[in-house]
C-alpha cells in the first residue's frame, strides 16, 4: 500500500465519515496540533531514561490518537468503532498528576520553562498543548464537540507542567524560578 494517496493535492482531506474539508479547516487545525503535540512527546520518550515518565507519556500518546480521532469526527457521526475521550480519561491524567505533584516540593515561585533538556522539551508539550487547546476552543464555537475534551486537554498542560518539574527533580536539577 502506497503512503501517498493524491486525493489531498486539492488542499482537502476527508474526515472521520466521509465529509472533505480544506486542509486549514479549524477541525483540521484542532486534531492537526494534537498530532504535534504528540510528536513532540515522541521526542520526550526518545530522550527520557525515566520509567515512570515513559510510562505516563507513552499512555497520553494512546489517548492523544484517541482525541484526535475525536476531534476529526463531527459529533453526529457516530461509529462503534470510535472511542471518544471520556471522563475516565480526564480521571486518569488528575491521578497521573496527583501521583506526581505527591514527589514534589509545593511550588512557591513561578518558574520559567527550562532546567534540563527533559524538562525543557515537556514544558514545549505544554505550550503546544495549550495551543491545540486553544484551537479546540476555537472549533467549539462553531461545531458541536464532545465536551469531556476540553476538560481532558486542560488537565494534560496541567500534567506536561508537573512532568517537566519532575524531570528536573529526578535529573537533579533546580527549577529556575521566575525573577530571581
Amino acid at each position: 500500500m502506497k503512503i501517498y494517496t493524491r486525493t489531498g493535492d486539492d488542499g482537502t482531506t476527508s474526515l472521520f465519515g466521509g465529509a472533505r474539508v480544506k486542509k486549514n479547516n479549524v477541525r483540521v487545525e484542532a486534531y492537526g496540533t494534537v498530532d504535534e503535540l504528540n510528536a513532540v512527546l515522541g521526542i520526550v520518550r526518545s530522550i527520557s531514561r525515566d520509567e515512570k515518565i515513559n510510562e505516563i507519556v507513552q499512555t497520553v500518546q494512546n489517548l492523544l490518537f484517541t482525541l484526535g480521532a475525536d476531534l476529526a469526527t463531527p459529533f453526529d457521526v457516530k461509529s462503534p468503532k470510535l472511542k471518544r475521550i471520556g471522563e475516565e480519561d480526564v480521571k486518569l491524567v488528575e491521578n497521573f498528576i496527583d501521583e506526581l505533584e505527591a514527589e514534589l516540593e509545593q511550588l512557591k515561585n513561578f518558574i520559567l520553562p527550562g532546567g534540563s533538556f527533559l524538562s525543557s522539551v515537556l514544558h514545549l508539550a505544554r505550550a503546544v498543548c495549550r495551543r491545540a487547546e486553544r484551537r479546540i476552543i476555537s472549533l467549539s464555537e462553531v461545531e458541536k464537540i464532545n465536551e469531556k475534551v476540553i476538560p481532558f486537554v486542560n488537565r494534560l498542560s496541567d500534567l506536561f507542567f508537573v512532568l517537566a518539574r519532575y524531570a528536573n527533580k529526578i535529573e537533579g536539577v533546580d527549577d529556575i524560578k521566575w525573577g530571581v
